[in-house]
């Protein structure tokens, strides 16, 4: 064991002296410092959201942020955002997936000759698909959890195991149309309940959307103000109040922005309350169930976590299981939208999952992010592709824009943990 000092003294006067130590080392720096730095880490992915969009808005005249234009945008990223739900928990706990957009292609071609090759029951067809999903995960989670493989090489011979099947199974043509359910799950929209309601100059909305954007937005308030009370009563470092209100000001603002924008145009599509689903449910599992801090621990420190007794190998197991009935889902919901599913489904889906999990935040070497934050930088990818897209910019100057984006996301990582570091 390292000695921490001369040990003249008895032996409660060392822990004494390092607590007072620590507590001075770790005071809040409310001015620039450990705070400053770790506000920037944390809120530098929504500034950067923002200023893209304003930016987009700006080159596309506003057509960016129509009612339709956010409809779309919301419905054809839907995938990639289920996607990178899997991708961060993958991610945070130290491991890669590159197989995602091949399981996407393979489990959309087994729901297609279920549902219409063999007239299965739509939900009954849904429901294998997701047991096939997860034995899917299954088979790659033990090949690393288990046998030791490490997840890039697993799951780049899962990439092209699966497309192969892929293929085996749709040979070079779809296999379509689905049933109308499926369909409206990726592409339709909710009915409305309460009528609508004028609002002026922005014409009517529907009343029942407006409702849920409020009751989403009050949640929010709630949920963070009582976080960061549970942090004050904790003696933990918190920022300005001020700063904090400001901050759930501006994000109710873009919420009911957004609420408002759908409520206009064809209420709120149910890919969106799906995905809402998924993130509220990952969100409370990273952050108040014991299997979600594991999943933090072991991308921390893997030996530490081992020796405290986290199960490291069940845990990534599960993850990988985890990953493969998300990447069902997202597979359901593109064949659905396209209404077939076709042998190039999925091409590259794990790589911008992957991308959206690093802009919103999560760290090369694990520990480190958020499903909100993967959200966000799935959408930051949604509003490049969108935005350039209503641009009429060619296709090499998109992809050299989100590689640049992908590029300074995680040279920001870098440079906020080395701040971080010498603010210590």
């Amino acid at each position: 064991m390292t000695s921490v000092g001369p040990t003249t003294g008895p032996a409660t006067a060392v822990p004494a002296a390092t607590a007072s130590d620590l507590a001075a080392s770790q005071a809040p720096d409310r001015f620039g410092g450990r705070l400053f730095s770790a506000n920037l880490r944390q809120n530098g992915i929504y500034i950067a959201f923002a200023l893209i969009i304003a930016l987009f808005a700006f080159l596309t005249d506003g057509d960016l942020l129509a009612p339709q234009n956010i409809s779309n945008l919301v419905v054809q990223n839907s995938y990639i955002l289920i996607l990178a739900i899997g991708m961060i928990l993958i991610i945070i706990a130290g491991h890669i997936d590159l197989s995602a957009g091949s399981v996407v292609a393979v489990t959309g071609a087994i729901s297609a000759v279920l549902m219409v090759n063999n007239d299965v029951p739509w939900p009954l067809a849904i429901l294998i698909t997701l047991i096939c999903g997860g034995l899917i995960g299954a088979w790659q989670g033990y090949w690393v959890a288990y046998f030791g493989i490490p997840a890039f090489i697993v799951t780049l011979a899962g990439m092209l195991v699966f497309r192969a099947l892929t293929l085996a199974v749709l040979g070079n043509q779809g296999i379509g149309p689905f049933p109308d359910e499926v369909r409206t799950i990726a592409n339709g929209f909710m009915p409305t309940y309460l009528g609508n309601i004028g609002l002026g100059p922005l014409d009517g909305a529907d009343l029942f959307t407006l409702l849920l954007g409020v009751a989403f937005v009050a949640g929010i308030v709630i949920t963070q103000w009582r976080a960061r009370a549970g942090r004050v009563r904790y003696g933990q470092s918190v920022e300005p109040t001020a700063l904090f209100v400001t901050k759930l000001a501006v994000a109710a603002i873009v919420v009911m922005t957004v609420i408002v924008q759908l409520a206009r145009f064809k209420n709120l599509p149910w890919v969106l309350v799906l995905l809402a689903a998924l993130v509220l449910a990952y969100s409370l599992l990273t952050d108040r169930v014991v299997f979600g801090r594991h999943i933090y621990a072991i991308g921390g420190n893997l030996n530490a976590a081992t020796l405290s007794g986290i199960k490291v190998k069940s845990v990534t197991f599960w993850l990988f299981v985890n990953m493969g009935v998300l990447a069902s889902i997202a597979g359901i919901v593109f064949a659905g939208r396209l209404n077939q599913a076709g042998p190039t489904a999925g091409n590259s889906f794990e790589l911008d999952a992957i991308a959206a999990a690093f802009i919103g935040g999560a760290a090369v070497q694990g520990g480190v992010g958020r499903v909100v934050g993967a959200i966000t930088g799935g959408l930051i990818m949604g509003v490049i592709n969108n935005g350039m897209s209503l641009m009429s910019a060619p296709s090499e100057r998109v992809m050299l824009f989100k590689g640049l984006v992908l590029l300074a996301a995680v040279a920001f990582d870098v440079f906020a943990k080395r701040r971080a570091g010498t603010a210590r």
